[in-house]
């Protein structure tokens, strides 16, 4: 499948890229870290990071082809990473300079699986394109890698999906993530709770200190209601309701690789 857009909302990009986000869930759960990849795509690396008590995992991959690259990450799945999404902290963006605050939970995993990501990404920044992507936790993580290694990309600047992402940081970190990211693409379910938290005014249990959450920019809503919050949130239910606004692009993305489009529940 083509991915001929550049930058501007393609629904078949979308399509596209949900359909990854979901194979990073596959990846995980599978022993042997096997999943599908879209057509013309290989495995360039394997992102494995570390949520509380040291506990490593795979987050993730980076495929390449011949003119695309894709840095896809996965969703939260683990009690270890549960605890990562409440620790609702926040900490100094280190990567980029005045990069505000961010979430401490989010950012100890990203920070744990940055220089492995950043060496893996070196060799593939040759003018390919670069996509970066991913659902819930996994797109906190997108958000939070974006600007670090658009410094790395040459030509064209990375492009970025995410889909049910929860809030990352301050109105700080939101400047910086706005004046450096040219294209970014977040989708929303207003009835999903994920993208609703951490609330816009946070307040630290105990300490009583206060914190103060914002969306990056470009959100794009995506409405739908299967009546549960787990059915709200879910990447399937991202990628039937993306579907259903992008018919024609359903046997484009899916149909040669059975197996590799989320179905429903």
């Amino acid at each position: 499948m083509k991915m001929t857009d550049y930058g501007s909302w393609s629904g078949q990009t979308a399509l596209l890229l949900a359909a990854v986000c979901g194979q990073t869930y596959v990846q995980f759960t599978n022993a042997d870290g096997t999943f599908l990849m879209p057509d013309g795509f290989t495995l360039a690396a394997a992102i494995k990071g570390k949520t509380y008590g040291d506990l490593e995992g795979c987050f993730g991959f980076v495929l390449e082809s011949a003119d695309k690259v894709i840095v896809a990450f996965r969703g939260t799945i683990t009690v270890s990473d549960w605890i990562a999404d409440l620790d609702a902290k926040q900490v100094r963006y280190r990567p980029v300079r005045d990069g505000g605050l961010t979430h401490a939970g989010f950012t100890a995993i990203y920070m744990s699986m940055r220089e492995q990501l950043k060496k893996s990404l070196a060799p593939l920044m040759d003018g390919r394109q670069l996509y970066v992507t991913g659902h819930s936790l996994g797109g906190a993580l997108a958000v939070l890698a974006a600007p670090d290694i658009a410094g790395q990309t040459s030509g064209r600047p990375p492009v970025i999906y995410t889909f049910g992402a929860p809030r990352t940081g301050d109105p700080a970190f939101a400047r910086m993530f706005n004046r450096t990211i040219t294209h970014m693409h977040r989708v929303y379910n207003p009835r999903d709770v994920v993208p609703h938290v951490p609330p816009f005014l946070y307040t630290l249990p105990r300490s009583q200190k206060l914190y103060y959450y914002v969306h990056v920019k470009g959100g794009r809503k995506l409405s739908f209601n299967n009546g549960s919050i787990s059915a709200n949130h879910i990447l399937d239910s991202y990628f039937q309701s993306l579907a259903g606004e992008e018919p024609g692009a359903v046997k484009a993305v899916c149909g040669s690789l059975p197996g590799f489009c989320p179905v429903p529940g």
